[in-house]
Parts: C-alpha cells; structure tokens; sequence
C-alpha cells in the first residue's frame, strides 16, 4: 500500500507500484527514496500526518507530518512554517528523553516540508478511557508520575508544551510507559514566560485561563493541563463540557463529577493544579513531585459536598406582550453558595489573566497548531479623557458585580441602566444618579447579552446556561424562560416592531422567536452577535467563522454573506437610518459595510488588540468601539476619522451601549466595573 500525499485528496490509499493516485491522480512517491506513506493518521490545520515505513530499516514504521497549511497571506504562511519547523527543533532538541518522540528527519521535499518522527506502538489515553472506563485512584497517581517527570525535563530545557490532554499522551505497548507527543503548538521559553498578546493557542476545556485568554503560557500552565486531563480521565467528563456550563468555575466543583471520593492526599494536588490563577499553581513539576508522600500516597477516601445550582422550569415562545407569570427561577439564597465559589477562587487572583468566553471559546475549533493572529495596530496616540471640562468625561464608575461584565443595555426612556456579568446577575441601575435599584437573578451560567424592548415594560437576557430570560422591567419578577438552543446564548436583540426576539448561540444558529420559533442556519460555528435594523426588516449576525449574515427578519431569508475579517466577528451593529453595518473583529479592526448592497466602505484600525464591541449614536453621527487592550475609541461614522480615545478601564471592554439622547455611553468591563461616560 502506497498513499496519496495531496492533502486534498479524500481517498489517498493506492496499491502498491502505482504510479498516479486513482482518486486524484496525483503522483505517488516514496519520500528521499525511503520513507513511504502508507496510512493517513489525521490532518489539522497545517497539514497531513501520515503512518509510513523506513524502508531503510527493514520497513519499520515511522510518522510522517506534511506541512500543508490552509492559511492565506505571506505573514500566515511564514508564521506556519515557524511553527512546523519549530516542532521538528523541539523534537530534537527533547528526543533524547526515552517518553518523548524522536526526530528522525527534517526536509523539503518538491516545494513541501516534511517531518519525520518515531512510531509509538501503543494506545492515547483517551481511547483507553473510552474502551476500560475511568481511570482508578493508583492509574491516576502513575499518569501523574510520568507526566510530571516528562515536564520536568521538558521545561528544563526552557520548553513549554501548551497541549497536554489525553489524545497527546499514548501508553507505549512494549512496557506501558507514557510517552507525551505532539510539540506542534509548543513555545521556547524566555524568562519562564511567554508573551504573545493576541495568540490564543491550546485544547478547548484543557487550556487554561491565561494561555487562552491571551496567549501567555508558563509551566504552570502545562500543570493546569494536567490536572484538566487528570479531571477528565476520573469523571470521564471532557473538562469543555464543564467550561461550556460553568466557565473555569467547574474547577471550584470538580470533586462533584467524580464517581467516587479520592484520598485527600490526591484531592489536595489536584486542587493546585487547576487554581484559575497561574501564581496559586504549582510552578514546577518537580514542586507537585515535592507534594508526594510516597510514591503511591494512601487511598482512603476522604467525603466533600458542594452546593448544586438548580434548574427553572421554561417555555418555548416569546410574547412580548403576555402577562405576567409568576417567577419561577432560582432565588438568591440558591445562587449564593455558586457566588461564594466563584469569589473564593478569585482570591489573590491576577484579573488580567481571566478568561473572556467569546475567545472562548475560544479557542473554539483550534487545530493543530492552534489559532494564530498576526500583526497588531498601532495604538492612537489621542487618549485620556478624564476633565468635566472636556467634551468627552467620565461621569462615575459603578461597582457592585463580583465578576466580569459582558453585556450593558439602556432603556428606551433612557433612566435605567441593566448590566450582566459572569457572576450569573443582572443588575438595574439609575443611570442618571448610579444608585442600584435590583439584582436579577435566576440565571445559572454567565449573562452574555441585554436587550430592552422597545415599549420598555421587559429586558430580555442571554446566558451561558442555554437559555434566553424575559424579565418585567418595573417589578424585576421573571416572565418566562425561553429555551431551544442546545448550546450557550451569546446575543439577543428584540426588533423595534416589538414583535420578535432574535437569539445567536454557540451551537452556530439564529432562533426568532415570537407567535412561532423559526431557526436560521448557515454559520459554521459560533454565532456571536446580532442586530436589527431599525425598520425591523434587516438582521445581522456575526460568528467564529469569521462573517456576517444578513437575513431578511420578516422570512428568515438569507440574503447575503459578508467576508473580510480574518478573526471571529465579535460585535455587529446597525446605523439608525439602515445604510451602515459596522462590525467588530477579534483581528483587531472595526469594517464599515454598506447593508444595501453589501459592499465594504472602509476598514478601521487604531486598536492594539481584539475588538469586542461596537455601537453607533442614535444620531447616527459617532461609532465607539471596545477592545481587549482596556480602552473605548470613538470614531466618525460618515468618515471613519478617528475622534478620541477613552482609557480607564484596567481590563477588556466587553460591551458598550449608548444613551437614546446620545448623551452617555457606558461601557462594561472585564475589570468587573461599569463606567459612564458624558458626551457633549
């Protein structure tokens, strides 16, 4: 058997002595005369990896990883080739160490490059965790051993794997010793830290907070994966699962999920291992080594129970008109122990390691390699607006939430300011005075999104926990609970008709829901943001898969798709009289589209990092903008002239809203606080 080595051919395997592929008709050959492809293993973003024999050694297996990668520009395709050959320095540079694969070859090959490593006879640890079931407590403790001792020369040699999980880990057949695979995503270490703003790199569920938040990775950061993997490996639960319902809060809980107790002794590293705070860590391997009583510490169970959040009951349509229903969600008594957690684990914590969940998710969908974004923006040097004086000054910040904020809306009246943080709450705030006026709560996962309806009598919310809450606005009481959406809400908008809800989820669809729920599909992953026109014809939808659709709002119609960016489009909006789409990227620009015809006005740049948010004046005159690198930018929208930047936010603006007079933006942050702003 001789395989087909064009990454797009979908059935690569030929018999032997043919010389064109029958399936593409490529030539077939045998790389350097010697090593030949006879088995496709996988594929991920830069290429195929393949099963071949030495013929040079008697036809002893061996893989073969192609770099093919499916990226476009010089700056991707030069920053692909970095990161292949840097795998194939690693590999050298750790192949001596008897539980990491050996490099055996390094070449280029007509126009393609080639790595070539030894074969692992044996089984990853995840196929084993599907065919014997969860790991026991003595498994668990020598998968430990072997990593630890892996990392331990690993991270010696200034070396930072950032993609521990159970599919990188196989158990070697000749002796049953772990041997840890997979350097591709790996990164040299300077100064014990790598800084790489921008690049969120790793395994969704397995990575942690900093490494996916914004790209830094510390070997702490290989020993959260390894206790994410440890986690996986007891319960049987992939640890995404746990983040998608509690974001890195399930690592406050996880002793929840597991079948049975374990020894306190192995409670007690696993709780170090997976602090969201990289500093409450363990810093070394050899440090948890140090934390071993013995080689297989005792394995008397120790009993802990932890509050469970319940579930509220719901309804699957949306009148915006009903009447009131009696609440039925969870009362603050039941949300406090969750809270209690959640302040818990972020004692002494460094809040700009947090993680923001669009980012999510990030992460969401990594290949081999991970996600990778090149070039920053210069930052406008127009900055600090502070002075009553000016024409721009911040009026007063708000506190009050125990967590990040990552939706803020305005009434229609203009007197009520709603915010929703990952703390699970929403809060109603004066907006003219500050002063709190009631926490929401019912919610069992973070609040993603705020919409006011139009005649103001209810706030719509979407949350983490799959379900989109109507709320009536003068008594704070729940009116009903929407639920269909099989993965997290991350946006809704109510059209100004009064007649429809539009919902974006992470499962990649749209529902509308009024008299009847409709669901629009064509995204091919995660549906970030929504937003309707004015008029109530238009809908917009931004997502992971880095466009924008329009829809007509009154069929579901699919009318247009909008490319450009070459990041997830975090953050849509409408201009008040229809002829404006401005859109908000994770590559750090802000694109301006005609919504008639489609066409792009202009592109925005000025933001050091990822845009989150985007609003437009009712005016129609200004468009604000949020970013990941703390501050808000204010721009002319009929020109795309950059106006001024405010700063004062010490974390990521998540979310901006603008007053219906124009008068006050307000912007929520990941800083945990809300702050007002005063336009004259």
């Amino acid at each position: 058997m001789i395989c087909c080595l064009n990454p797009a051919c979908h059935n690569p395997p030929n018999p032997d002595r043919t010389m064109f592929c029958s399936n593409c008709g490529t030539g077939l050959v045998v790389l350097r005369n010697r090593y030949r492809p006879i088995k496709t293993l996988g594929g991920g973003g830069f290429g195929k990896t393949y099963l071949a024999e030495d013929l040079d050694k008697l036809n002893e297996y061996c893989v073969i990883k192609q770099f093919a990668p499916r990226v476009q520009g010089s700056a991707a395709i030069n920053k692909a080739t970095e990161l292949f050959e840097q795998e194939a320095r690693r590999l050298q540079q750790l192949g001596e160490h008897p539980q990491i694969t050996t490099l055996l070859a390094y070449f280029e090959e007509e126009n393609n490059l080639y790595l070539v490593q030894q074969f692992i006879n044996g089984q990853n640890l995840l196929a084993e965790l599907k065919q014997q079931g969860t790991f026991n407590a003595e498994k668990i403790w020598e998968v430990l051993l072997d990593l630890l001792n892996i990392l331990k020369t690993v991270h010696q040699h200034k070396v930072i794997h950032r993609d521990i999980k159970p599919e990188n880990i196989i158990r070697r057949s000749t002796d049953g010793k772990l041997v840890l695979i997979d350097f591709g995503i790996s990164k040299q270490l300077t100064m014990t830290v790598i800084t790489n703003p921008g690049t969120t790199i790793g395994s969704p569920g397995y990575a942690p907070l900093e490494q996916i938040q914004d790209g830094k990775a510390y070997p702490a950061s290989d020993l959260y994966s390894v206790g994410a993997t440890c986690f996986h490996l007891l319960s049987g639960i992939h640890p995404w699962i746990m983040w998608e319902q509690q974001g890195y809060g399930w690592v406050s809980s996880w002793r929840e999920h597991l079948q049975q107790p374990q020894s306190s002794e192995l409670e007690k590293i696993l709780d170090k291992l997976l602090q969201k705070d990289y500093q409450q860590r363990y810093q070394s391997a050899e440090e948890v080594l140090q934390d071993f009583s013995s080689p297989l510490p005792s394995l008397s169970p120790v009993h802990s129970t932890q509050a469970v959040v319940g579930t509220q009951s719901s309804s699957s349509s949306f009148p915006v008109t009903l009447p009131h229903q009696p609440q039925t969600g969870i009362s603050p008594a039941r949300v406090k122990p969750k809270v209690a957690l959640q302040k818990a684990s972020r004692q002494n914590t460094n809040w700009r390691t947090r993680f923001l969940v669009g980012a999510a998710i990030t992460i969401v969908g990594t290949q081999i390699y991970g996600h990778v974004r090149y070039g920053l923006f210069p930052t406008n040097p127009i900055s600090v607006i502070a002075s009553k004086d000016s024409d721009v000054f911040l009026q007063r910040t708000l506190t009050g939430h125990s967590d990040w904020i990552h939706s803020v809306a305005i009434s229609p009246d203009g007197k009520i300011l709603a915010s929703g943080s990952c703390d699970t709450t929403i809060k109603l705030w004066n907006l003219a005075t500050g002063e709190l006026i009631r926490t929401l709560t019912g919610h069992s996962g973070w609040i993603h999104s705020l919409a006011f309806s139009p005649d103001g009598n209810i706030l719509a919310s979407g949350s983490e926990d799959k379900t989109i809450k109507l709320w009536n606005l003068a008594t704070g009481k729940l009116i009903r609970t929407l639920t269909g959406h099989p993965r997290w809400v991350n946006s809704v908008a109510i059209s100004s008709d009064n007649k429809t809800l539009a919902s974006g989820s992470g499962d990649g669809t749209i529902k509308l829901w009024n008299r009847q729920t409709r669901t629009l599909t064509g995204h091919s992953d995660s549906v970030i943001s929504v937003a309707i026109s004015r008029d109530s014809n238009i809908l917009a939808s931004g997502g992971f898969d880095n466009t924008i659709k329009l829809w007509n709002l009154a069929t579901g119609e699919h009318i247009r798709t909008l490319t450009g960016h070459s990041n997830w489009v975090y953050s849509v909006a409408i201009s008040p009289d229809g002829n404006i789409l401005a859109s908000g990227s994770y590559d750090g620009t802000i694109k301006m589209w005609n919504l008639t015809t489609g066409e792009l006005i202009r592109t925005l740049t000025g933001h050091s990092d990822r845009v989150n948010s985007v609003a437009i004046s009712p005016d129609g005159n200004i468009l604000a903008s949020g970013s990941f690198d703390n501050t808000i930018k204010l721009w002319n929208l009929a020109t795309g002239e950059h106006i001024r930047t405010l700063t004062g936010h010490s974390a990521s603006v998540r979310s901006l809203a603008f007053s219906p007079d124009g008068k006050t933006l307000v912007s929520g942050s990941l800083d945990e606080t809300i702050k007002i702003w005063r336009l004259k």
